[in-house]
């Protein structure tokens, strides 16, 4: 019984080809694209869950309170991990780090001739009990004996030694500012996965860290990260009540954060805090996509149930004989659901085929190395998702066909119902009506990235790179004038407009400063600054412009001066600022001028308090290109940095670059919106082309008597086109207020963002409009061409 099934869902499959086609096509692209996005979800989710203590193991986070809200942040306190291990109960386990994303620059690696750059991080010995960070070679309780052991990753001694082995025991110098200094190899460890945010080549004791910074030894520092291991069944929400004002209370200062407890793993995809509560982050991406591969592949199941439904009048008779001759309704089911199993399994194999074939387009596409390999989880998923389909694509058609009485059918006098009629609309309007909601979402998208690249940061970002300071050859590190005379002697060369030498990161991390004081502040008025260190002529390198004042002096004194930026010293109530001084740390420094304000981080946020501290000797140099000459003036730069650190790669970075990846989750998005936007029009277009071929096939007659008492071709194609044009302005109508909420709730996350413009709206409709003309005039036009004589012969 089963071989029938089968053989005659096979046949009725070849007979209608046209039939199969349309649904082969529209259930590929569905099955494929649900593939493709389950695959990105699948490694989305997978991130940071590398740690076998994953479901203990969090990270300590900061709820700082100023006048503009709460700020939360990773930074804590150097000497918080030991007192919550000696204090805390709950606390099993407790490691103090200084990561790597901390390190902007990073330091160079240097044994014999060769040279290499490399990330760095410090851990403590409780580091090991909490990360899965095995050890491959040597003892790493030999890393903690005293200050001067370091472990290298096994990528990295193999590349500075040759193989991992050679490196146990050798003394390398790594040149890093106040970290530089002579170190033995004392282990090689195994680097973290590629499902890890953070991968470094170093590992140094953080007791070399705290001994080079006295700072960390206070409860006002909040440099390093703090890791905590919880004992089992611990209950997070009273324990972060409990530990609230924990710092606070061991410094007594009112501007102490009140800390917290969130899930390690939780930061690649919930890292977003507003006002000291978590909202969102890239998860809020993963339910988008997630929800466009169910809404795209229920497009696809629609085409099939519409397409199936239209053409039931084709089948009418095989049920009613079917049912004459003995047939249940359950074997008639059973039968239609074989069909439709077999078509999505067919199905099912084309994708498998698309998608391996795209995969390293869609690789490059999300910057991820996604692979389609068949475990038994993924196959599971996947036959469970090709089953789910097909009874999804096949349960209406196999009920509906089923139902038919065989008298009515058997007689010929079978009708189609207003009841079906308005299902088989009503699955168009909303198959439509998800187009419409991707092409606007699409279009605002696009319009917000264009927004973000071409708005006026507050400086030039074009044709400026930057690159490390080189480490030379004869010394520890340069010294003041040795990293002045270097990036003076940049300006001689050829090509290079302006150049000046800065630390941290001009699009990224900054030093937090609080505790400054200045003429009349209010008491109540505690806030943090950006701490920007530039080098002199910095702020002319990138074009960032003076509302007021001077620039830093070219000399010693610099380091008596401060440059503000305008939101600071509104944020302040200074009036007339410049010439006044103000205090932190101990010292005191002038206000020599006023800088415009620029955007320094992404447009999520609104400027922020910032000021810019002189600092000659940072660990970047930036420079300022000539247009039309940048090759060559790159090259003339990478000699000059070879006389200082022969060796070493001279890798240059356009700051341009920088700045795209502040946004690369947004346009990695908004191409792959555009591409799955695209197929689920794709997919109606087939369900609306197939709709019109068996309506114009249904009405043949009735076109035939009106061509032959005077219709024109025009009339005719209209008389065919209305009905679905009619429904697809349905879809428009409904579509419209669902993007205006979506998306304005999407714009709202940035502090920079387009006004929802009713072009947005006018140009959707019309490309709505237009496919939908594009997709049924052909079917329209050939039916209303088609000789009448030829249609009225028939039966």
């Amino acid at each position: 019984m089963i071989r029938n099934y089968f053989l005659i869902a096979w046949r009725n499959l070849i007979k209608d080809r046209q039939f199969t086609v349309l649904n082969v096509i529209g259930l590929t692209a569905g099955l494929a694209c649900t593939l493709l996005i389950g695959l990105w979800i699948a490694d989305e989710h997978g991130m940071e869950h590398y740690n076998p203590n994953d479901a203990r193991l969090y990270q300590v986070k900061t709820n700082f309170t100023n006048e503009q809200g709460i700020k939360t942040g990773d930074g804590t306190p150097g000497m918080l991990a030991a007192a919550m291990k000696a204090e805390l109960p709950e606390v099993a386990d407790a490691s103090e780090v200084m990561p790597a994303s901390w390190f902007n620059s990073g330091g160079v690696v240097s044994f014999g001739e060769k040279k290499l750059g490399a990330s760095p991080q410090y851990v403590d010995s409780n580091y090991f009990h909490l990360f899965s960070c095995p050890y491959l070679l040597g003892d790493r309780g030999r890393l903690f004996a005293d200050k001067q052991g370091v472990a290298l990753s096994e990528p990295f001694a193999r590349a500075l030694f040759g193989s991992a082995e050679n490196g146990i025991g050798k003394v390398i110098h790594y040149s890093a500012g106040e970290f530089t200094g002579d170190f033995e190899v004392r282990g090689v460890f195994q680097p973290n996965p590629d499902n890890a945010v953070e991968h470094f080549d170093l590992l140094f004791n953080y007791a070399l860290c705290a001994d080079r910074r006295s700072g960390l030894k206070q409860w006002s520092n909040d440099d390093p990260s703090t890791f905590v291991l919880l004992k089992p069944g611990v209950n997070i929400a009273r324990f972060n009540s409990r530990i609230a004002a924990y710092v606070h209370n061991k410094s007594g200062q009112t501007w102490d954060p009140r800390i917290f407890l969130a899930r390690f793993s939780d930061r690649y995809l919930y890292g977003r805090y507003e006002n000291g509560v978590q909202n969102g982050g890239r998860i809020t991406y993963v339910r988008l996509f997630t929800l466009i591969a169910a809404f795209i592949l229920l497009i696809a199941c629609i085409n099939f149930m519409n397409l199936s439904t239209a053409k039931a009048v084709h089948r009418a008779k095989e049920v009613g004989i079917k049912k004459v001759v003995g047939a249940g309704r359950t074997s008639l089911i059973f039968q239609y659901l074989v069909e439709t199993l077999l078509l999505t399994f067919f199905s099912l194999g084309a994708a498998l085929a698309l998608v391996a074939f795209v995969l390293p387009v869609f690789n490059d596409i999300t910057g991820k190395q996604l692979t389609l390999h068949f475990a038994p989880s993924l196959a599971l998923a996947v036959v469970g998702m090709t089953l789910l389909t097909g009874f999804v694509a096949g349960s209406y058609p196999a009920f509906y066909l089923s139902s038919f009485s065989p008298v009515t059918v058997l007689k010929g006098t079978l009708r189609t119902s207003l009841g079906e009629l308005w299902a088989r609309k009503g699955l168009v309007v909303f198959q439509f009506t998800l187009s419409v909601v991707f092409i606007a979402g699409v279009l605002v998208i696009y319009r917000q990235m264009a927004f973000i690249q071409s708005r006026d940061l507050g400086y030039q970002r074009d044709h400026l790179i930057h690159f490390r300071m080189p480490d030379p050859k004869d010394s520890d590190s340069l010294t003041r004038m040795a990293t002045v005379e270097f990036v003076r002697g940049l300006k001689d060369i050829p090509g290079v407009v302006d150049a000046a030498s800065y630390s941290h990161n001009l699009l990224g991390r900054h030093g937090s400063i609080g505790g400054v004081s200045w003429p009349g502040k209010n008491p109540n008025n505690e806030f943090d600054f950006a701490n920007i260190e530039v080098g002199y002529n910095f702020l002319e390198t990138v074009g960032i412009r003076l509302k007021a004042g001077r620039n830093f002096s070219q000399n010693a004194n610099a380091e008596k001066e401060i440059i503000f930026n305008e939101t600071a010293l509104k944020a302040m109530g200074l009036k007339d600022p410049v010439g006044k001084t103000i205090e932190f740390w101990g010292t005191k420094r002038e206000i020599v001028g006023i800088a415009q304000d620029f955007n320094f981080e992404s447009l999520y946020t609104p400027v922020k308090p910032a000021f810019f501290r002189s600092y000659p000797t940072g660990g970047q140099v930036m420079v300022r290109l000539r247009a039309g000459s940048e090759m060559a003036t790159i090259a003339a730069l990478k000699n000059v940095y070879a006389k200082f650190s022969p060796g070493l790669p001279f890798e240059v970075t356009w700051l341009d670059q920088d700045f795209e990846k502040l946004y690369a989750s947004e346009l990695r998005i908004g191409v792959l919106s555009r591409l799955f936007a695209g197929l689920a029009v794709l997919i109606s277009c087939l369900g609306l082309f197939g709709l019109a071929a068996f309506t114009a096939q249904k009405r043949k007659k009735e076109i035939g008597i009106r061509k032959v008492v005077g219709s024109s071709v025009g009339q005719v194609a209209y008389l065919l086109s209305k009905e679905f044009l009619v429904l697809v302005g349905v879809a428009i109508v409904i579509a419209f207020p669902l993007v205006w909420i979506g998306m304005n709730a999407w714009l709202s996350g940035f502090a920079y963002r387009i006004p929802m413009q009713a072009d947005i709206f006018l140009l959707t409709g019309i490309a709505a409009m237009v496919i939908t003309l594009i997709t049924i005039s052909f079917q329209s036009i050939r039916a209303a061409t088609a000789n009448p004589v030829d249609a009225l012969r028939t039966e």
